[in-house]
């Protein structure tokens, strides 16, 4: 692979990590989110320190020929525990059983670390291998032995990962499930790396040469494992957050036919606050609500209850059901209203004493289903075009 290939995944997680420095300060004492942010900065330090170029030139600071390699080793052990650390911690249950559990693979994955440095120090590798390090010293003592080190600490965490992630898959849904799905691809990914850097390891030991497996079909299915693991534990925790926002800029759409109906009056029933263009779009739907609520307010005085109730009868007749009918009734009561008030340019009738004729839809989670209707139904269409006509003959 190019050094491309490595730096942006690299320069993606950091930017990831990035995104969650602000709300570090106020979430640190959380283990589960204090674990997602060193598991970001670890992938990245990963694909980081494993391109070719930031190998030579770690190798050249220290002087040391191949020093890159249980640097890299270290490293991706390091991801291996934060996964597990994050499932841990992630699944939940009595906290001092997840920091034991957290201690003891801390522990573990530590010493294979301190292992991994040992094993090096103890190997004579003096010739410097950019890429194929693991297929060239295969058959070197202790440089052997690192190798198959790392490999296998790998290996069982990702067995460990997959068996838990798909385990508590099948029980939760949405945007968990998801996450979990994506985790699984991932660390499956991740026992196919594995698998090809065995081969190509063992077929050193057996005389024969497939390096290409190590140095070719390996790394690029490093990099997509990874970033399938780093957004499985992202995506839970941003997929939440992104549908509210898709809720509400839909509920936003679907309220601007009433919206813009009763703010097309030759009257407006209120001023509308320009916003800005970045405004939230939870403080726009909060808006729009308050500004349709308004109007039904202004149209009180013009509301006829008798019209609301055969609009209903008539909706139940057409197959319609009772929650949708009084959706109909009512947007049909608000296009007669609008009509009327049309007709009463100087607001006589806000000075007489109206009975109770409020729309009956003074709640929010039912505007949706009145603005719709006042689109869409044929019942609500009926009912304006006999109020116009009705005005027609008046006139």
């Amino acid at each position: 692979m190019k050094d491309p290939e490595f730096y942006l995944p690299a320069i993606l997680l950091v930017t990831a990590f990035a995104c969650r420095l602000p709300g570090m300060r106020q979430t640190w004492r959380d283990p589960l989110l204090r674990t997602v942010n060193a598991l970001l900065a670890v992938a990245s330090s990963v694909f980081f320190f494993a391109a070719p170029t930031t190998i030579a030139a770690v190798n050249g600071l220290t002087g040391v020929p191949n020093f890159s390699a249980p640097l890299v080793y270290s490293i991706l052990t390091a991801f291996s525990a934060s996964c597990l650390v994050l499932i841990i911690n992630w699944r939940g249950g009595p906290p001092e059983a997840a920091r034991r559990a957290t201690v003891r693979c801390v522990t573990a994955y530590s010493l294979v670390i301190v292992a991994l440095f040992t094993l090096f120090a103890l190997a004579d590798a003096p010739a410097e291998r950019l890429r194929d390090l693991d297929t060239y010293y295969a058959n070197t003592p202790y440089m052997r032995e690192m190798i198959v080190l790392y490999l296998v600490a790998h290996t069982v965490a990702a067995l460990v990962t997959t068996w838990l992630c798909w385990g508590w898959s099948v029980k939760v849904h949405g945007w968990l499930r998801a996450g979990l799905v994506l985790i699984v691809i991932g660390y499956l990914l991740n026992l196919v790396f594995d698998t090809v850097k065995y081969t190509a390891v063992a077929a050193r030991w057996l005389g024969r040469d497939l390096d290409y497996l190590s140095t070719g079909a390996a790394p690029p299915v490093a990099s997509m494992s990874a970033l399938l693991i780093g957004s499985g534990f992202i995506v839970p925790l941003v997929g939440p957050r992104l549908s509210e926002t898709w809720r509400s800029w839909s509920a936003y759409r679907k309220l601007g036919p009433l919206w813009r109906a009763l703010h097309a009056a030759p009257a407006p029933p209120s001023a509308s606050v320009k916003m800005a263009w970045w405004s939230p779009v939870q403080l726009r739907l909060t808006q729009r609500e308050s500004g349709i609520l308004d109007g039904f307010l202004a149209l009180a005085p013009y509301c006829d209850r008798a019209l609301h109730g055969d609009a209903r009868s008539a909706a139940i007749r057409s197959g319609i059901e009772p929650k949708q009918a009084e959706a109909v009734a009512d947007a049909a009561m608000v296009a007669a209203a609008l009509t009327a008030r049309a007709r009463d340019p100087k607001g006589t009738a806000l000075d007489s004493n109206a009975p109770d004729a409020t729309p009956s839809i003074a709640r929010a989670r039912d505007l949706i289903g009145v603005s719709q209707a006042y689109r869409r139904s044929a019942i609500v269409e009926a009912v304006r075009n006999n109020a116009a006509r009705s005005e027609s003959t008046k006139s």
